[in-house]
């Protein structure tokens, strides 16, 4: 199927509930659980096609076995992706065993994690084993867009993708007073063509109701710099329930005036299949 016919989401979760089998970490904000079958069924609702599904760093840290068994039961639902340990001694032969694994389209870097340097060994091992492997690197850059952009300056061979706008985004409504006051960083960054960037979770940023007319501004900047042949939208579902439905993260951007029908589906498809060399199936 044409990716213009198509709706993809650049970021989702699943997870199970908290147990001794698989015990989280930490917490996510969100439902008790949002299992594979709970979020197709939210994506078919309203018409989204498929989905790259994030192992939750805060769940789950670098334990990607329920993110796996979502694919198993939805394999042409879902790409997979998941963090990695920056501190691992085993970073190349880790990548290399993820990327040969079906359904993997990419891996995760967390920056704010703790303090890195741009020629820590770890980070551009993983930077480079990615390179290698064809797949692009999602980081969570959110206040170290300097250091990530760095690390895509001495990577050139490695696609880089800025999650969640490059911005701090808000768990719980209200959003931050000035949500966008780091956007210089952002557009800086697409200064190196090896870096892509998820218009994910942008509404949450919003200090208006639904459509959130005020994001279209801050937005344009960031899609006259990058091109939206390098800007790809997603929700950030469930990290963002407690500030929207599912249906106003996908129609906020579906029905928006400031896209044509050929941006809408750049943005909302076209990108993100190119970049993670994926696209959803009915399998």
């Amino acid at each position: 199927m044409a990716t213009q016919n198509l709706t993809i989401d650049c970021q989702v979760h699943c997870y199970e509930r908290n147990g001794p089998e698989r015990p989280w970490h930490g917490h996510l904000e969100g439902p008790e659980e949002v299992t594979g079958d709970d979020m197709v069924a939210a994506m078919a609702a309203v018409g989204v096609d498929g989905a790259i599904l994030i192992s939750p760093f805060s769940l789950y840290h670098y334990d990607a076995s329920y993110a796996l068994g979502v694919y198993a039961q939805h394999p042409g639902r879902f790409g997979l992706v998941r963090p990695f340990d920056p501190q691992s001694e085993s970073i190349a032969d880790d990548v290399a065993e993820w990327t040969a694994t079906p359904g993997v389209v990419g891996a995760r870097v967390m920056l704010a994690a703790q303090e890195y340097e741009a020629d820590h060994p770890g980070l551009n091992a993983i930077f480079a084993a990615c390179a290698r492997a064809g797949v692009p690197v999602n980081v969570m850059a959110a206040g170290k867009l300097p250091l990530l952009r760095e690390l895509a300056r001495r990577n050139p061979d490695t696609q880089v993708i800025i999650d969640h706008v490059g911005l701090a985004q808000p768990f719980l409504p209200p959003a931050p007073p000035e949500p966008f006051a780091d956007l210089p960083n952002v557009l800086a960054a697409a200064e190196l063509d090896n870096v892509t960037i998820k218009i994910s979770g942008a509404c949450t940023l919003s200090h208006q109701p639904f459509p959130y007319p005020d994001i279209w501004e801050p937005l344009s900047r960031v899609f006259d710099a990058y091109g939206l042949e390098r800007c790809m939208w997603g929700t950030d579902w469930t990290r963002a329930v407690r500030l929207l439905t599912y249906e106003q993260g996908v129609e906020s951007f579906r029905a928006a005036e400031q896209l044509s029908d050929s941006d809408r589906a750049t943005l909302m498809a076209g990108t993100l299949s190119r970049v993670y060399n994926w696209t959803p199936t009915s399998g």
